[in-house]
């Protein structure tokens, strides 16, 4: 993408799982399904939240405001989603509130190389 993205340009699900990144700060969200791009935080994903004691746990600054400039990584990570489909995100690390790892269950390829459902 060469433009630019904001929070305010998202759908309600992506703007919400935008949320949780900031919100976790660091840790794992599994088992968040993927249907036709979007993600979709019911059924609840699974939310391990990491933290350092004796540190400085609280939200990042920026993470309760309502619009934002998206950084690289999280453009990337609404791209895959998009790229998904139809899925499920087995396990996306988050640290400093961005995503820095995604495994990811698409559907079934066949022989061509090409995605069966």
């Amino acid at each position: 993408m060469s433009h630019p993205i904001s929070k305010s340009d998202l759908s309600e699900p992506r703007r919400r799982l935008i949320e949780l990144l900031g919100m976790l700060q660091f840790g794992t969200i599994g088992g968040l399904q993927i249907r036709g791009g979007e993600p979709m935080l019911t059924p609840a994903p699974r939310v391990v939240q990491k933290l350092k004691l004796g540190a400085d746990s609280t939200n990042h600054p920026g993470a309760n405001l309502d619009d934002f400039w998206l950084k690289r990584p999280v453009i990337e990570l609404l791209n895959a989603i998009a790229d998904i489909g139809d899925g499920e995100i087995l396990s996306l690390e988050i640290r400093h509130g961005l995503p820095v790892v995604l495994q990811l269950e698409r559907g079934q390829f066949d022989d061509r190389g090409g995605r069966n459902g």
